[in-house]
């Protein structure tokens, strides 16, 4: 019955620039039978991209991308939800705490722009622009051309707001672990999102975490790299799973694919769909 997934989607709820109605409608049109809602951090967009999955037909698997950190790096969580486990309120007090510490990032950030390269933003005005109070990296971007200065989307991320930049914050530092924990405590299956993007750590070493998947299918995979993850799927006892990590940006985005630039489909699908 489903032919294509497409398990890696962002909306306003984080740092997507589609709302959740928007991107399932996007989605339908492109095709997909089935699309995973995993904003950053937050369940805020599940509900709404439920409710529009139903209206037009399109299978919704609720998600969530769950930041932690380890060999000084970030590596990404992917948990997907069976039914509303996430609504568990242990589970959302946690979110909310991490959210929180996002606020606070957000506005040392904000400050440091100031410090670092004289750009003053208003950071009451950032916060209110955006749904739930939830600050990211692009909506300060937004932000910066928003109030005039003359700089692209590109250029902010890579030498105002990137990880080297000395105005970048890191997130709550939470172990691999502990993110698997509380995960797994809403009963999630959880995958290695976008392996190709780990740097300091070998993905083999990883596998000591109980993982239950990998996201093997990616836009960003050098070449043989998907074979490669198949491999330590097989090896290591878990699923492949794919999705294009789309923002909703155009096909021009250099850092995301865009939405069912990579999907899984047949038998990888069916395997994941008798456990979700």
């Amino acid at each position: 019955m489903y032919k294509k997934a497409d398990l890696h989607n962002h909306t306003t709820a984080s740092d997507g620039k589609l709302t959740p109605s928007q991107l399932v409608t996007l989605a339908k049109k492109q095709e997909l039978d089935i699309i995973a809602i995993t904003d950053h951090d937050n369940t805020y967009g599940l509900e709404e991209g439920l409710i529009k999955g139903n209206e037009i037909g399109l299978k919704i698997i609720p998600g969530i991308e769950l930041t932690t950190r380890h060999n000084g790096e970030s590596i990404h969580l992917l948990g997907y939800f069976k039914e509303n486990s996430y609504d568990s309120s242990t589970f959302q007090n946690y979110l909310i705490e991490l959210q929180e510490h996002r606020i606070k990032r957000g506005e040392k950030i904000v400050y440091n722009l100031k410090k670092f390269f004289n750009i003053s933003l208003d950071y009451e005005k950032i916060l209110n622009n955006n749904n739930n109070g939830i600050i990211a990296r692009p909506h300060i971007a937004k932000a910066i051309i928003d109030a005039g200065y003359h700089y692209d989307w590109n250029y902010i991320f890579h030498n105002m707001i990137g990880n080297t930049s000395p105005a970048y914050v890191p997130n709550k530092d939470i172990s691999i672990q502990e993110g698997l924990d509380i995960l797994k405590s809403v009963n999630a299956f959880v995958s290695l999102a976008h392996p190709t993007l780990i740097n300091k750590s070998k993905i083999e070493d990883l596998m000591k975490y109980n993982f239950h998947g990998i996201e093997g299918i990616y836009p960003l995979n050098k070449p043989n790299e998907e074979k490669k993850f198949r491999e330590i799927c097989l090896k290591y006892n878990k699923l492949i799973t794919g999705g294009s990590d789309y923002h909703g940006l155009d096909k021009s985005d250099k850092k995301h694919g865009y939405i069912g630039s990579s999907t899984l489909e047949g038998e990888d699908l069916d395997r994941f769909l008798k456990v979700i």
